[in-house]
C-alpha cells in the first residue's frame, strides 16, 4: 500500500491569519522542569545533571485555533441550531464517516470566486464517475501551492450553495479542499453582497450545513498526486470534546 500525505503542517513560522504560537522547552530545561516539580510537589530533591546529558524530554506548547492546518469542520461550526436538529461537535461525529473511497474533482481552472453545480456536473463527466453514498470528495483547486502565504486566503475557488447541496444529495457526508475554506475567498464574496445586496452569497456552502448535517475537510495538499478514483481516504478528527473542529493528518490511500 502507498501513503500520500494530503496534509498541510501546523507552522508557527508561516503567515496566518490566526498566528501561530509555538514555545518549546528544551529536553535539559525538560529536566530541570521535572526537578523543580517534584520539589514543590512532593519535596524530594533531584538533580537533573545524573540524566544523559543532564536532560529529560522536550516539551512544545501551542497556542492556535482548531482550523489552522489541516481540519475538520463538524456540524456545530456552522451555527448553534440547525433544520435537522442540534449540531454535533468534533467528539461526537461518527468515525466511519472520516474513512472511505475518496474522488477528486478538478476544479482549478475556475477563477476566484465559488464555482456551481453545472462545474461538478462538467467534472463528473470528465472523470467518468458519478460520486456513491458515503464517498469523500475532495476539490483539487491548486490553492495548497500557496499555503503559507497571505494570498492562499484570498485567492482560491469554492462552492455556492447548489453545488454543495449538490454532492449532499448524492450521499457524499464529508467535502475536502487543498482551500482555505469549502467557500469562495471573504473579500470576494463581500464583493458580491456589496454589488448584489444578496445575502445568499456569504457563506453559502458552509451555511448548508445549517440545513444538512454534513462535514468539511479544509486546507488539504497534494491532491495533484492522487487520481480521480481509486483510492481510500483516512481524515480522523482528533478528538477534541466540544469544539467545531479538529486537527486531521489525512491521507490517501493507494494499492501498489
Amino acid at each position: 500500500m502507498r501513503i500520500i500525505d494530503l496534509s498541510t503542517p501546523i507552522d508557527a513560522e508561516v503567515w496566518e491569519p490566526n498566528p501561530v504560537v509555538h514555545k518549546v522547552m528544551s529536553c535539559a530545561e525538560g529536566g530541570r522542569h521535572m526537578a523543580d516539580g517534584m520539589k514543590e510537589r512532593h519535596g524530594i530533591d533531584f538533580d537533573p545533571s545524573v540524566l544523559p546529558d543532564g536532560e529529560l524530554l522536550s516539551l512544545d506548547t501551542m497556542t492556535l485555533t482548531t482550523h489552522t492546518g489541516t481540519h475538520v469542520d463538524a456540524p456545530s461550526h456552522y451555527g448553534t441550531r440547525a433544520a435537522y436538529g442540534t449540531p454535533r461537535h468534533i467528539d461526537q461525529m461518527p468515525l466511519e464517516w472520516f474513512i472511505g473511497p475518496g474522488v477528486v474533482l478538478d476544479i482549478s481552472d475556475a477563477p476566484v470566486g465559488a464555482v456551481g453545480a453545472d462545474v461538478l456536473r462538467r467534472e463528473f463527466d470528465r472523470i467518468g464517475y458519478l460520486p456513491r453514498p458515503r464517498d469523500i470528495v475532495l476539490l483539487r483547486t491548486g490553492a495548497d501551492l500557496l499555503s503559507g502565504t497571505p494570498k492562499y486566503f484570498t485567492d482560491f475557488v469554492g462552492l455556492d450553495a447548489e453545488a454543495t447541496h449538490l454532492l449532499l444529495d448524492l450521499g457524499v457526508l464529508v467535502i475536502g479542499t487543498d482551500a482555505f475554506s469549502l467557500d469562495a475567498p471573504f473579500p470576494n464574496m463581500l464583493e458580491r453582497y456589496r454589488a448584489t445586496g444578496d445575502r445568499s452569497v456569504l457563506w453559502p456552502a458552509h451555511f448548508v450545513g445549517r440545513e444538512r448535517e454534513y462535514c468539511q475537510i479544509e486546507r488539504l495538499a497534494n491532491l495533484d498526486q492522487v487520481p480521480s478514483t481509486g483510492f481510500t481516504v483516512s481524515c480522523l478528527p482528533v478528538r477534541i470534546a466540544r469544539a467545531g473542529a479538529g486537527w486531521a493528518r489525512a491521507v490517501a490511500l493507494l494499492d501498489d
